[in-house]
């Protein structure tokens, strides 16, 4: 029995499933996503996971089993712990500063009442580009001989070189991977702020609320779930997709003072051809993604609530 006393139609599947007329059909329409998911990650992380535990001459010609030794000359490496503060400050600083500043436009946005599509769209446009690309237009404008945002610096008597000065340079690519996110967090946002009623609102500022009170007890508590879900992918986001910003900008430098754990990764395996120790590199990225991400799904999440 169903409420309102009304019973199941008998031979008939109840409404809420989904039902196809053969049994292999599902797997059918999930089988290119299947496939693209075993050759594009489960593949080359098996493959990664292999390398890991061999040690290969420097033509690759042969490999030895090496067991964990790979790990541990990783994680006793000081430039690799190295690798692993910058990871945090990098991703903290880009994660925090895209996803504030897209809240923030997308909280003025609501407030257009002319030109509110045009202006979304122009929000919009910086996801469009390139990560290298984003990065070369913004080494082109903070260039120490000939950016044009450079020489105001210079002006205010700020000495100004990310080529040679390593907190100048972090910030370069912070800034730089934070603007190539923000429309991306900017989206969302607007979504969720569309989600919520009008009429809390207006109660709100009936009983008094000003915007600010009316913004941090109203409006943000219910775009958790959206704030919770950008989280993650942010994270995901600083951790691997910045890589190209890097290597356009600084290229980990200068003296490694950019060098994320996805671009040692890089630098050892493709560059200096350490293959081994670069794959134990890769899996202990791995472990660390799916840990952190488990850690927001199982504490973070308990403080978002749906409504």
């Amino acid at each position: 029995m169903v409420a309102g006393g009304r019973s199941p139609v008998a031979g008939r599947p109840p409404m809420n499933r989904a039902v196809f007329p053969h049994r292999w059909l599902p797997w059918l329409l999930v089988a290119p996503q299947l496939a693209i998911s075993l050759v594009f990650f489960y593949w080359p992380a098996v493959q990664a996971l292999h390398q890991s535990v061999l040690r290969e001459d420097a033509f690759g010609l042969r490999s030895e089993f090496v067991g964990l030794a790979n790990f541990a000359r990783v994680l006793g490496d000081p430039a690799y712990l190295n690798s692993i503060r910058v990871t945090v400050v990098f991703s903290l600083l880009t994660a925090f500063g895209s996803m504030a500043i897209a809240l923030f436009l997308a909280v003025q946005a609501e407030k257009v009442v002319r030109g509110r599509g045009f202006y979304r769209t122009l929000m919009i446009w910086p996801y469009a580009v390139a990560p290298a690309i984003a990065g070369m237009l913004w080494l082109f404008m903070f260039n120490p001989s000939f950016g044009t945002l450079a020489w105001p610096l210079k002006q205010m008597g700020i000495t100004w070189d990310p080529l040679l000065r390593g907190n100048q340079a972090m910030a370069l690519v912070v800034a730089a991977a934070s603007w190539k996110q923000i429309s991306y967090n900017f989206l969302f946002f607007v979504a969720g702020l569309q989600a919520i009623p009008r009429t809390l609102i207006e109660a709100a500022a009936i009983d008094g609320a000003g915007p600010v009170k009316r913004f941090w007890t109203i409006v943000f508590p219910l775009l958790a779930p959206t704030t919770f879900f950008l989280l993650v992918v942010n994270s995901v986001y600083a951790l691997f997709d910045t890589f190209g910003i890097i290597h356009a900008v600084t290229g980990g430098g200068p003296g490694k003072s950019t060098e994320t754990l996805v671009y040692k990764v890089y630098n050892d395996g493709f560059v200096n051809l350490i293959l081994g120790e670069s794959a134990a590199q890769s899996v202990i990225l791995m472990v660390i993604v799916i840990t952190l991400t488990a850690f927001q799904f199982r504490y973070v999440e308990r403080r978002v609530h749906y409504g």
